[in-house]
């Protein structure tokens, strides 16, 4: 029965401006896709989720698909533009369509409530747009380079963050539109690891910035039982499951690895013994051992780009990395760093790529003295076209190509899969989770490096094949490590932008209660409504 009394008007507004879930249940309505425009009936966890967004300035959502989540923002952000002035809701979504549907939950809503309790009048309405008299108004866009860049935000909601293309530069654009005051909801199935939207929900579980974790997993729902998911899930693929019901970052991507590979590395991780070389680069977890030999896989780099420098030394006798290096140096001083490590290892065979700047470190090593360098014989093909004989070439290092690539990635991940290695490195762990497949090449993730990845390949494939280091000769059956703690040192390269206190001043928050008496709340007054 509608409400007709003014003073009853009057105290149902005060409700429903304070009370988000009151007023969601009790006036608006939702487009159910079989049962047409029924009630906003919502359930415990979305009346939960609710609460939280009005508790907390930030909310990160790991959620299932067919939780509602959507339609709750959406509700939220009517109740959010109607009842208070000047408040601009911006909603960022990966593509038109999807901006223009949220717009269209926006619509419904507003059209479920009754004349005498939405007191704004609406003054634009289009298809990503609703203006209201008060000042409010809520735009849903898709995703570009400039969305809300020159704006000031109450409440910025992006939906799927995960597929948001370069949700990185994205929100470095976004966030001074809502640091003096503005909240943020950020909402997704998983995508993979290693994106910033899988970095943001680490460090909000473990507090390490502002925002709020919400997981909602398919089994939240109070509809949804096993019978429920089978059903939903019966033509999905395993990765497609993790995606869209089970809230698992890991199994949703396209890793090189497997779940379980991928979990074994981070299993083994544990801090170096000891720390030397430039920036403190070269992490030591074993001390050489005068009765075994040792190997040195390089992948080399400019020293100055995007990409690292990185070696292995890898105990063949243990089949273990017994030390790592991960820098930013010239190719000379990399050369002498590799001379170095390899010393300390009993003058263990190094192996430097020699593509490209791999030759000059090859030089560098020659010139240092350093005798105990990996060759391959190769077939001299000049002599051989023009009958003159095969008189060997002796090719120093590891020729990285297409093919040879391959190779390598291929025996790397059947020796991980074997468990025939162990490797100690937080950073190569981090690079692992982020390898994945970009159609038939494995590569790094946007963003993420793998220059770990390819060394450590360079030494198994090495010590693979090379005749003098065969792990054929060496016992692989050898039980693994236990489980370590994960080192969390590593604050250079891996650092994430969301980290930087400077532009994203996150801390944790503790839920406080909801404001119970006068018109006061944490967006503002709403007295102007009465």
């Amino acid at each position: 029965m509608p409400i007709v009394n003014k003073q009853k008007q009057i105290k149902e507004i005060i409700r429903c401006g304070k009370d988000p879930v009151y007023f969601i249940n009790k006036y608006l309505k939702i487009q159910h896709p079989t049962r047409g425009l029924i009630g906003f009936n919502t359930y415990p966890f979305q009346d939960d989720c609710l609460k939280q967004f009005v508790d907390h300035r930030f909310n990160v959502i790991l959620k299932s698909r067919q939780l509602g989540i959507s339609t709750i923002s959406a509700a939220y952000a009517v109740w959010l533009a109607a009842f208070y002035k000047d408040k601009n809701v911006l909603v960022i979504a990966t593509k038109l369509a999807v901006a223009q549907n949220f717009i269209k939950k926006v619509k419904i809503s507003i059209k479920s409530m009754p004349n005498w309790l939405l007191l704004p009048e609406i003054t634009a309405n289009n298809k990503q747009t609703i203006e209201f008299s008060n000042g409010s108004q809520i735009k849903a866009v898709p995703t570009s380079d400039d969305a809300g860049r020159s704006e000031a935000l109450s409440l910025l909601i992006v939906d799927e963050a995960a597929f948001v293309r370069n949700f990185d530069e994205l929100w470095t654009s976004l966030y001074p539109t809502i640091s003096t005051g503005g909240r943020a909801i950020v909402l997704s199935t998983p995508n993979g690891v290693g994106g910033q939207y899988h970095d943001l929900w680490l460090k909000a579980e473990s507090g390490e910035n502002e925002f709020n974790p919400i997981k909602l997993p398919w089994d939240v729902h109070p509809e949804h039982d096993e019978e429920w998911f089978e059903k939903e899930s019966k033509n999905f693929t395993n990765k497609q499951i993790a995606q869209e019901f089970l809230c698992d970052f890991a199994a949703s991507g396209d890793t090189y690895l497997s779940n379980d590979e991928i979990d074994w590395i981070g299993s083994c991780v544990r801090p170096p013994m000891e720390r030397w070389g430039p920036e403190m680069g070269v992490w030591v977890w074993k001390y050489s051992l005068s009765e075994h030999k040792y190997i040195v896989s390089a992948d080399v780099a400019r020293g100055d780009a995007q990409d690292y420098s990185t070696f292995h030394v890898i105990d063949t006798n243990e089949s273990e990395v017994v030390a790592e290096y991960k820098g930013k140096v010239p190719p000379d001083q990399f050369a002498v760093l590799l001379a170095e490590a390899g010393k300390r290892y009993g003058n263990a065979l190094v192996c430097p790529e020699n593509n490209t700047y791999g030759y000059a470190v090859i030089m560098k090593l020659t010139e240092l003295g350093y005798k105990n360098l990996y060759f391959k014989n190769e077939k001299d093909k000049f002599n051989a076209l023009y009958g003159l004989g095969e008189t060997p070439l002796h090719k120093i290092g590891f020729t990285t190509s297409g093919q040879s690539r391959s190779q390598i990635l291929t025996k790397l991940e059947q020796v991980i899969r074997n468990r025939e290695i162990r490797v100690y490195s937080s950073r190569l762990y981090e690079e692992m989770k982020t390898f994945i497949w970009k159609g038939s090449k494995a590569q790094a993730q946007k963003g993420k490096n793998d220059d770990l990845v390819m060394s450590l390949a360079i030494g198994v494939w090495l010590f693979d094949t090379s005749p003098v280091n065969s792990k054929h000769a060496v016992d692989i059956n050898k039980a693994m490590l236990n489980a370590f703690a994960v080192n969390t040192t590593d604050a250079g390269a891996m650092t994430s932008p969301w980290a930087d206190k400077a532009v994203n001043p996150f801390k944790p928050i503790v839920i406080s209660q909801m404001p119970e008496s006068g018109s006061q709340t944490p967006y503002g007054d709403f007295s102007w409504l009465l």
